[in-house]
């Protein structure tokens, strides 16, 4: 910034619109629901404080960051001695405890077992997984290592899976089941998963352009563009996975541009959105959360039990361990499907678009593919 005098830091000051969960009732009809729908305020009063360009590094991580499933990759290529370094930094972010001592040996083992796992038999156990998502009492952990042994697999049910009806998840394991017996090409686990895990990422950023779009302004991500991305997947994966690769590789570029004066640490800093903001967004916004699911379209359509939902939204407000990152799949998918039942004509271009709703009959209710 001080480089270039045409650069300015603007810091916004963030109020209640800055809250997840912030101004559901307003919000223009996306081409898919996202989790990013409940935070498309914050992001909005964010972008109108900028120029007419805006750059992000929005997938920064899903692209340099190497997927724990990657570890299988490692030892599917007998490189083992390259875990070392990733499950030492593991088990330092798990903290001082006797559980510490033994995740290298965990996550070897999760790794090992993902890498000796055909494709097939992979989703299979997935949807003999998917059919029990909505039975466990137990709440999921949450740390770093809770997080990376369950990415250690070729498939698991999502977060919102706890909230869902048995016959929801009952169909579709049966669809996971129907495609895991299709042929493919046989992919490498970590490739596979990092793969998807971008192209996820790259939809839902697509959605929040959408949902904070400001007027006259254009977002650029760049690291979602092509020419980056293949250039990112030429990386070998002995170097993603190290600790603090991506904070490395960047500085490494950079120093290539003629840019070394970098600050110590710049590039390492966490971008994670803090549970205690999600916990006030939903404190905040709970009587409106818990209107949005009186008589939900979800419910309607037999995939959830309205009471269920709402006495998560209240356990989670109060701060009980619950994974918000599920409920906001929830609600942003029945506040799109209410924007989508409201939207009149414009979801359709041309002289013959007719003047009704977009979805004149309601939400249908599923059908069980079992019957």
């Amino acid at each position: 910034i001080a480089a270039d005098p045409r650069l300015h830091q603007v810091v916004v000051a963030a109020g209640p619109e800055g809250l997840p969960y912030a101004n559901l009732e307003n919000g223009p009809l996306t081409d898919e629901p996202a989790p990013c729908l409940v935070t498309a305020e914050r992001h909005r009063v964010r972008l109108a404080s900028g120029s007419a360009d805006h750059i992000t590094g929005a997938g920064a991580r899903q692209v340099l960051d190497a997927h724990p499933a990657r570890l299988a990759d490692l030892l599917i290529d007998r490189r083992r001695r390259h875990l070392l370094r990733p499950v030492t930094a593991l088990a330092r972010a798990e903290g001082p405890s006797p559980q510490s001592l033994f995740v290298p040996l965990t996550v070897y083992r999760a790794a090992r077992r993902l890498a000796r796992t055909p494709y097939r038999a992979g989703l299979e156990t997935a949807a003999d997984v998917l059919l029990a998502a909505n039975r466990g009492e137990r709440a999921p952990g949450f740390g770093p290592l809770d997080a990376s042994l369950a990415a250690l697999t070729w498939s698991r049910p999502g977060p919102a899976a706890r909230w869902l009806t048995g016959e929801a998840l009952a169909d579709v394991a049966v669809r996971l089941t129907g495609i895991a017996t299709r042929p493919v090409t046989v992919q490498r686990p970590g490739e596979a998963r990092a793969r998807a895990a971008l192209a996820r990422y790259a939809f839902d950023q697509r959605v929040l352009e959408q949902a904070a779009e400001v007027r006259s302004q254009r977002v650029h991500a760049p690291f979602l563009d092509n020419q980056v991305v293949r250039a990112c997947r030429d990386l070998p994966e002995s170097l993603r996975v190290r600790p603090g690769a991506r904070a490395d590789i960047l500085r490494t570029v950079l120093a290539g541009a003629g840019v070394h004066d970098l600050p110590s640490g710049w590039g390492a800093a966490p971008l994670t959105f803090p549970v205690t903001t999600a916990h006030r967004g939903l404190r905040a916004a709970l009587p409106t959360l818990l209107a949005l699911f009186d008589a939900p379209l979800l419910a309607d359509a037999g995939l959830i039990e309205a009471r269920v939902v709402r006495k998560a939204l209240r356990a989670a407000a109060d701060g009980e361990p619950m994974p918000l990152d599920g409920l906001a799949d929830l609600v942003s998918t029945e506040l799109w499907l209410r924007r989508l039942l409201s939207r009149r004509g414009t979801c359709w271009t041309g002289s013959a678009a007719p003047r009704a709703r977009a979805v004149s009959t309601g939400v249908p209710r599923r059908q069980s593919l079992r019957s």
